[in-house]
């Protein structure tokens, strides 16, 4: 496998991180677990559950030495981001992630839970609008309390 680097662009392989000078490319000649710096999740940035997911198992990659407390941790949040998320599709695939991960294949769990962002997205986004509107009714209702003199008024000046 031909992997290229840009100058500066950093390669972690088998918790190894290496650092290009230059522009360049190397060919991986047998198996190798790697990321691209481009794959590599940032702490801050771990801000959804599907995010934190990716995270761990990203950790794993990076930090072989960390991997089984990384792998009891990734069954912990696995199970919490399944009761979470009632989106079949996603439930589905998180199965798929943890069918992988026990079979070691941390890559293509890492792949499976980013190709998930997009839904995890439309799906926080439809519930911070449906937060947003119930807040509205609140606020509109605790403006107009069911017994409030306005209410009296309203109906005394109607008669």
């Amino acid at each position: 496998m031909k992997i290229g680097l840009k100058a500066g662009e950093r390669l972690f392989i088998n918790g190894a991180v290496i650092r290009a000078e230059r522009k360049t490319s190397i060919e991986l000649l047998n198996d190798a677990v790697f990321l691209l710096e481009a794959h590599v999740l940032q702490p801050e940035d771990a801000t959804t559950p599907l995010k934190q997911l990716y995270f761990i198992l990203q950790t794993m990659i990076i930090d072989p030495a960390a991997t089984n407390a990384a792998r009891d941790m990734f069954c912990v949040v696995l199970d919490s981001v399944k009761s979470a998320f009632s989106n079949q599709e996603i439930l589905d695939r998180l199965d798929d992630v943890s069918d992988l991960v026990k079979n070691e294949r941390l890559f293509e769990a890492m792949k499976i839970v980013r190709a998930l962002y997009p839904i995890e997205a439309r799906l926080m986004a439809a519930d911070i609008r449906e937060r947003q509107e119930v807040n509205r009714a609140r606020a509109q209702a605790d403006r107009f309390p069911a017994n409030s003199s306005y209410e009296f008024h309203a109906a005394a000046n109607a008669v």
